[in-house]
């Protein structure tokens, strides 16, 4: 505890070098357009890297500030071009709310009509107990079980 206490009140951490920290890397190319893309999106960078393989810092949560390094440098920002996606693919995503309920029992209505046009009303009182055999010219056999 005394340790703990010789080195002063705890610092809390710059939010730049915080934010740098957990920020994705992605190396590319440079196309002769002076173009990069990252996720499907093209960025424009600085014409001077042209060519050369440079190296891709953002935040998967917000693909529209991209930072630029060549060689370990910084070399600006890449501008978005053309942007269709604003979050990486691998950034879990909020669920959708559910829809409302419509008050209507759509599968329950489906097996009452199917149910009614298959199936019918049974009667037990006109459902027969035993068979009679007219054609032998007399009366069934008819055992009764102990």
């Amino acid at each position: 505890m005394d340790r703990w206490q010789a080195g002063g009140p705890p610092r809390m951490a710059d939010p730049a070098r915080l934010r740098e920290a957990f920020l994705w890397v992605a190396a590319r190319r440079v196309t002769k357009t002076a173009t990069v893309s990252l996720e499907g999106n093209q960025y424009s960078v600085d014409p001077a890297l042209v060519g050369r393989r440079v190296e891709l810092r953002y935040d998967p949560a917000d693909l529209t500030r991209t930072e630029v390094f060549c060689q370990g440098r910084p070399a600006g920002v890449a501008s978005p071009f053309v942007v269709g996606r604003h979050t990486h693919r691998q950034v879990p995503q909020a669920a959708r709310p559910p829809a409302p309920a419509s008050g209507v029992d759509y599968l329950g209505l489906v097996a009452a009509a199917h149910d009614a046009e298959v199936v019918g009303s049974i009667s037990f009182s006109r459902a027969p107990l035993f068979e009679l055999d007219d054609q032998r010219g007399g009366e069934a056999d008819v055992e009764v079980g102990s």
